[in-house]
Formats: C-alpha cells, sequence, structure tokens
C-alpha cells in the first residue's frame, strides 16, 4: 500500500459545468480528505480529489485496496484510463467509509462504465488516475483515505 501522501491531489467539483456543490481537499494527518456539500441543483451532484497515474497499475492488478474513514456515507472510486477522453467518462465503484479507519478492497470487475459506448472491463495498465468522489445526491461529505494499492 502506498501513503497518499506521497501522491500530488488535485480537487475539482461540479462547478465547471454550472453545479454548486462546494468542498475541498486537503492533506490532514496522513491523509487525503474529502470535505464539502454536495449539491445535485442546476444538474451538478459531486466534489472529487484526484491523483494521476502515468504509469498506469500494473497488469496483473484485480483489485485496489484502500484504507478509508469518514461519516458513514457512502463514496465512490472513480478511474478514468487511456480511453476515458471526454470529462463525463470514468469507471466507478463505490464503499461506505465508516467513522474507524477500515479496509475496504474493491475489484476491477466491480467498476461499472459511466456510459454505454465504454468498453465493460478496465484493462490495469490503461489507468491513468484514481479519484475519491462524493456523489450522485444531496449530502455532507467528509471521508479520508490514508492508503492505496493494488492487488
Amino acid at each position: 500500500m502506498t501513503p497518499v501522501t506521497d501522491l500530488d491531489w488535485s480537487y475539482l467539483a461540479d462547478t465547471v459545468m454550472g453545479g454548486v456543490s462546494q468542498g475541498q481537499a486537503r492533506l490532514e494527518g496522513g491523509a487525503i480528505r474529502l470535505t464539502g456539500t454536495v449539491s445535485t441543483e442546476n444538474r451538478g451532484g459531486f466534489i472529487q480529489t484526484r491523483t494521476a497515474l502515468p504509469e498506469g497499475l500494473s497488469p496483473g492488478t484485480t483489485a485496489l485496496r484502500l484504507r478509508v474513514r469518514g461519516n458513514g456515507e457512502r463514496y465512490f472510486i472513480h478511474l478514468r484510463t487511456t480511453r476515458t477522453r471526454l470529462p463525463w467518462q470514468y469507471y466507478q465503484a463505490g464503499f461506505v467509509a465508516g467513522s474507524d479507519w477500515s479496509d475496504v478492497t474493491l475489484p476491477l470487475v466491480d467498476f461499472a462504465p459511466s456510459g454505454r459506448l465504454m468498453r465493460a472491463r478496465i484493462a490495469p495498465e490503461e489507468v491513468r488516475s484514481i479519484g475519491l468522489v462524493a456523489y450522485g445526491r444531496d449530502h455532507e461529505a467528509d471521508v479520508s483515505l490514508s492508503e492505496i494499492g493494488a492487488a
């Protein structure tokens, strides 16, 4: 597992497309913490922090392993690949982040494409970024990710 503090993270929200969600991502206590208010007004509904993986995942990767905690809400990991060229294209898998640190395993076969014209399965070596996302419904987001790895 890789400490997330070794990675460069950037924050983005639905405001890039007219949404009104607000939040922030910051390194805190050895983790990346994503907090804010997710609003579905104005066709919005997400806040996200993302890190690039220019080398992709190793070809034998079958799952991602995460160490997370949060406020009991459902959050998502979004993977973008060399084939996801448009902003709304990604592969998504969800998890619930409870108040205590816990390990979560997300098999790559469980990541669903965001559109029908995308390949059904992810090629691990084609992954180019990983996003931690609060998405899809009105809620207060508070989720931390301390480690991420491939299995």
